[in-house]
């Protein structure tokens, strides 16, 4: 009997090591949301139960998840691993591997995830960013710098309804993640008011080079992950 279970424990294993390897725009949970010459980004949904095909990141990437999560993470030729994420958890993830992403929970699994495209070049680059951690705080809000990788500034961004991000300048461009719905005011030096309202799991790709303040003007908190480059 003890044989027949350890047989059973090694199925997953087994399959996930023998699985046909696909590239990440042919599977079928990857939904391509946005390629330029820097990123290419996937809204990913496994459905409840359910894994993905085994496929290969040949990039560094960042993920982002959209609600709290279960997963068996089954690397090729690696023993799995059991992963437990919480909404808005955002990690990095050197390339170069295939895995199967398995649903071990009663809800989809769905995340952003943003492939680094020149992370070759970004590995040899000195880090332009004078801060690479740390949290402001101002009323009703807070903005915390999560981690610097591959020359990319990651953080998050909370807002009650009202609150205000002072002013700040974007050098370069940046890449905004929803986790909450949003509904924001953009108000940038030089230029009329912006709106912007994003569904939880949309995303933005937004220029560089101006000045602005963010109002969240809308009934709900407003939560969001920035990617700056």
């Amino acid at each position: 009997m003890k044989r027949i279970v350890f047989l059973l424990l090694l199925i997953p294993f087994v399959l996930a090591q023998t699985a046909t390897e696909v590239e990440i725009t042919a599977e079928p949970s990857h939904h391509l949301m946005l390629e330029n010459e820097t990123v290419r980004v996937f809204q990913v949904e496994v459905p409840i139960q359910s894994a993905t095909l085994m496929h290969r990141h040949r990039h560094d990437y960042f993920s982002v998840s959209l609600g709290d999560a279960h997963i068996s993470n089954e690397v090729e030729g690696k023993t799995p691993v059991d992963v437990k994420l919480s909404d808005g958890e955002t990690r990095f993830a050197a390339g170069n591997f295939a895995h199967i992403a398995r649903d071990l929970s009663d809800k989809p699994f769905r995340n952003v995830t943003i492939e680094i495209l020149q992370n070759e070049k970004s590995h040899q680059a000195a880090s332009r960013w004078p801060e690479e951690s740390g949290e402001k705080t101002f009323p009703g809000g807070r903005s915390k710098i999560l981690f610097v990788k591959d020359g990319v500034r990651v953080s998050e961004v909370n807002l009650e309804p009202g609150a205000v991000v002072p002013s700040h300048h974007h050098d370069g461009p940046h890449l905004l993640v929803a986790v909450s719905n949003l509904d924001l005011r953009s108000d940038v030096e030089g230029s009329g008011p912006m709106p912007g309202k994003f569904k939880a799991g949309d995303i933005k790709w937004l220029p560089g080079g101006y000045t602005h303040t963010l109002t969240n003007v809308g009934k709900d908190s407003a939560r969001f992950i920035t990617l700056e480059f």
